[in-house]
């Protein structure tokens, strides 16, 4: 890339001050592919105060969402028009297979587009009338962005997660410094300089590379910061969600997820063991919504572990560049070693590994795991109660739905769950009992830009996506006018 061992800071490429970078690693070859800037206190300062200058003094808040749009529309253009080469350093960068890439960056290309649409949508939204008792006095609230954000992105959808935070925050007339994982920071790279090439005013969108201690706590802490967004770790949201009380900062949470899949005995096998595995092995499991708590139905759990079992063992794990692969490495070793980790304590704990569990045959290099299944967990377990974000899935049985429902909810996450049933009123009620902020009827993991993301309990506080995304970079202000010709007359009289 020719920005190497650079930031993007109002609008140019510059190297940071103190000159630090690292290396970003391809997981399936354990090979460094690229050298990347390591940004330190000093770099947020420079990026948060182009934002600030954006905001307060460049005009961009000052737009009508028709001119934002226009700038959203040539960043998705440009997107589209590099897909196949983001697709691919995204799976250098990450390791998720090619087809899953592409995916990604589709839905990268289409969130600027839908927010582009909800920024003109907002012009004719912007003021609305409020009723008031007393006849003689006039108001309105009206929305307008909250100002500068500082948005930290994780590494399992790296770009993906980065439009979730900028397209929106931008639509509304936020400026932004966007922090990517240190883990996978290449394509929020690119998108900085798509954005450059879309011509997007100075200062409306900075991307600094580095690691959380000396880049992350900085932009959390920044006085100049309005408002937080992260997709991330419960641990690194709460040290993100401590630091921003401190300026009673605007915070927004998607951490993560032990998402409950409830499958009824009177489901079709066929379709349960495709959305059971579609539900934990896509994206190497690295999903905070992946269902990888399975409760099914003991007439029915016979069968389909069997199904699960012989489904799971034909997956087939490589370099996601190679063709028909499925199940790409890990991201990093460290991702690698907790997962692996995970398992042997799973072994500790007393679970049947009834599958996988191990580094795959012929992948002596790359940080390569198969397809693991257990069984026989107790509820306590570490592997049922813990977000693994791997290639894991916990299965159990169920007598009833009342026992299922319980069983589902007694998490202190609730991102997600799933209930399979050919009954769809049963499935409707269970899905209304479930305590996540997504429940899928009859499926696991479909993601629609246009509705609703965020969870309950400590998956986090606000929803991405949709018009709710939009609306977590938007301020409401009350306007009232008094318009009697008559004297107030409350003082002088």
């Amino acid at each position: 890339m020719s920005f190497s061992n650079t930031l993007f800071i109002n609008g140019e490429w510059k190297p940071p001050v103190r000159g630090g970078s690292f290396d970003t690693i391809d997981p399936a070859t354990e090979v460094a592919i690229a050298q990347v800037a390591a940004a330190t206190r000093e770099d947020v300062d420079l990026a948060v105060q182009a934002a600030r200058r954006a905001f307060d003094d460049g005009g961009w808040p000052l737009l009508s969402g028709k001119q934002r749009a226009d700038y959203l529309r040539r960043i998705a253009s440009l997107i589209r028009d590099k897909q196949q080469t983001l697709a691919e350093l995204e799976v250098r960068d990450n390791g998720k297979p090619l087809p899953e890439a592409l995916w990604d960056i589709g839905d990268t290309a289409y969130c600027f587009d839908f927010y582009a649409d909800l920024a003109e949508k907002l012009d004719g939204e912007r003021e609305q009338t409020v009723a008031l008792t007393d006849e003689r006095f006039s108001s309105v609230a009206r929305k307008e962005p909250v100002g500068v954000c500082g948005a930290i992105v994780p590494w399992n959808f790296p770009m993906l997660m980065a439009a979730w935070k900028v397209a929106p925050a931008l639509a509304a007339g936020c400026t932004v410094v966007l922090k990517p994982s240190e883990v996978t920071p290449l394509t929020a790279l690119q998108l900085a300089e798509i954005a450059r090439e879309a011509e997007l005013p100075p200062g409306v969108l900075n991307v600094i590379t580095g690691f959380g201690p000396e880049a992350g706590a900085p932009l959390s802490e920044h006085p100049d910061v309005d408002k937080l967004a992260f997709t991330g770790s419960v641990p690194t949201g709460r040290k993100i969600m401590q630091t921003a009380a401190a300026d009673i900062k605007n915070v927004s949470l998607e951490l993560g997820g032990k998402s409950a899949f409830i499958v009824f005995d009177d489901s079709d096998i066929e379709k349960a063991v495709e959305w059971i595995l579609f539900g934990i092995f896509w994206n190497k499991g690295e999903v905070c919504s992946a269902t990888s708590r399975v409760l099914v139905q003991r007439g029915l759990y016979e069968p389909l572990l069997a199904r699960l079992v012989e489904e799971a063992e034909k997956i087939r794990i490589g370099n996601g560049m190679q063709a028909d692969v499925l199940l790409g490495p890990l991201v990093n070793a460290a991702q690698y070693d907790k997962v692996r980790r995970a398992i042997a304590q799973g072994v500790e704990q007393g679970a049947t590994l009834l599958s996988g569990g191990a580094r795959p045959a012929g992948h002596e290099k790359g940080f390569f795991l198969q397809p693991t299944i257990f069984t026989d967990m107790t509820e306590e377990s570490d592997i049922w109660r813990e977000e693994i974000f791997g290639p894991v899935v916990c299965v159990r049985a169920f007598d009833n739905e009342a026992e299922a429902i319980a069983s589902a909810n007694r998490s202190r996450f609730g991102l997600a769950a799933a209930v399979m049933s050919a009954d769809l009123e049963r499935a409707e009620r269970v899905a209304r009992r479930l305590r996540a902020g997504i429940i899928w009827i009859n499926c696991s993991q479909p993601t629609f830009t246009e509705a609703p993301w965020g969870g309950y309990k400590q998956s986090g506080i606000g929803r991405e996506l949709g018009e709710w995304g939009l609306n977590n970079y938007l301020e409401i202000k009350q306007i009232t006018r008094y318009d009697s010709e008559e004297p107030w007359g409350w003082y002088l009289k």
